[in-house]
């Protein structure tokens, strides 16, 4: 069981990176200074366009002796390229596949559970969180080739959370050995892998050795020339989501910055289908003064996720809830601000597939100097590129696609239902 805490703490240095232009040059600045270990989990690892930088830091971190250990989703990316496979081995860095697809692919409702977090801790100093995948900013699995770059975050953070990002990927990564080692019949080392993944790994002790808990006056990684939202001595925690220990975690810290919302609630989430609970707190913060403003995604990616949007949007939009679409590009960002005094960054969508299925991971932090410069730029974004969703143009929408509308939610809610979920 994961010995990851909910609990916030102080003494976290947090830096927000938007989009790959930003998130790519920092992962691959820490990779290049790692000396010991470099962990890297994500959905989505496309191997060209600006993308390769990290697969190229990966690959050097590996050749100078570097621990290099990288999961990949099975769905997300269903096939690493050959050349790709060749030169990771060749350089030591050892690859996994998470829960890949088979003959059947996702047929099988049990394949849904994906690995949708991305993570990466570099020498136990210095981790990653976000929504941001290993894709180029212009590159789209669903839309092709994009006009202008996605919108999207990630977070960079040091201090004693890195320690619970540790904890996580060194549970995952032995239970992923176990399996291995188990479809090749080594039942022995499937049992040690399992045995590895409930105390302290080798992955941990080596990481224990590393001094990763610093004076939190001492910045853990320059910001010097950072972006404007960055913050020091912050108090922050790591939330996670999977199907065993951690199954509401994240639902529940939105569900309680909602519900003490007094002014401003400032969200904006790429797949935003949200559960009764997330839709009665949002509607009830409306009701009682409290501004609540939603980006959401405006381009048609996958027919589920953009048709069963709709029918919740007439619902939040008719009690004064704000709803903006993000104009020049895709969205694929999952952050939110409430008050300027709570945020979170990571990789949780407010739909089905995140909330009761997959393995998410997202940081919460009370810092009103982040909170407060993260709500500024939201707000920028909204202002500049946020088409706005009111009643009636969603009302004079053609009775065909208000039709499809309703049928994408009935079918989400009735696969939901025979998988034996309440949403």
């Amino acid at each position: 069981m994961s010995r990851v805490t909910t609990s916030l703490r102080s003494g976290h240095q947090l830096l927000l990176l938007q989009n790959g232009a930003e998130f790519f040059p920092a992962l691959v600045e820490a990779m290049d200074a790692a000396r010991q270990v470099v962990h890297l989990e994500t959905y989505i690892f496309e191997f060209a366009g600006s993308a390769l930088s990290v697969a190229e830091a990966l690959e050097r971190a590996a050749r100078r002796g570097v621990a290099v250990r990288l999961v990949i989703d099975g769905a997300g990316t269903p096939e690493v390229p050959a050349e790709w496979q060749r030169r990771f081995a060749s350089a030591g860095v050892t690859l996994r596949i998470y829960a890949p697809l088979g003959r059947l692919g996702l047929l099988i409702p049990s394949r849904w559970r994906r690995l949708h977090r991305k993570l990466c801790v570099v020498d136990g100093t210095v981790g990653f969180c976000g929504g941001i995948n290993l894709i180029d900013d212009r590159d789209d699995v669903a839309l092709g080739r994009l006009q202008a770059p996605r919108l999207d975050f990630s977070l960079r953070v040091a201090g004693p959370l890195v320690a619970d990002m540790v904890d996580a990927m060194e549970s995952l990564w032995w239970r992923l050995q176990a399996a291995r080692s188990a479809r090749q019949r080594e039942f022995r080392a499937a049992w040690e892998a399992l045995r590895e993944s409930r105390p302290v790994g080798d992955f941990t002790r080596l990481l224990q050795k590393i001094e990763r808990h610093a004076d939190p006056a001492r910045p853990l990684f320059d910001d010097t020339h950072a972006p404007p939202v960055a913050a020091r001595g912050a108090r922050a925690a790591l939330l996670l989501r999977d199907n065993v220990s951690h199954r509401h975690d994240i639902e529940r810290a939105y569900l309680k910055a909602i519900g003490e919302a007094r002014q401003e609630i400032l969200l904006a989430n790429a797949y935003f289908i949200p559960g009764r609970r997330v839709r009665k707190a949002l509607l009830m913060a409306a009701r009682r003064g409290v501004r609540v403003r939603l980006l959401l995604q405006g381009k048609y990616e996958h027919f589920l996720q953009y048709r069963a949007a709709r029918p919740v949007y007439a619902r939040l939009v008719a009690e004064g809830i704000e709803i903006h679409e993000y104009a020049p590009s895709a969205l694929h960002a999952k952050v939110a601000v409430v008050d300027s005094r709570w945020a979170t960054v990571g990789s949780t969508n407010l739909d089905p597939l995140s909330l009761l299925l997959a393995r998410e991971a997202n940081v919460m932090t009370t810092d009103r100097v982040f909170s407060g410069r993260l709500r500024d730029s939201l707000d920028a974004i909204v202002q500049s590129a946020g088409q706005a969703v009111d009643a009636v143009s969603l009302q004079q929408r053609p009775w065909t696609q208000r039709v499809l509308d309703r049928l994408a939610f009935g079918i989400m809610r009735t696969v939901l239902f025979i998988t034996g979920h309440r949403y």
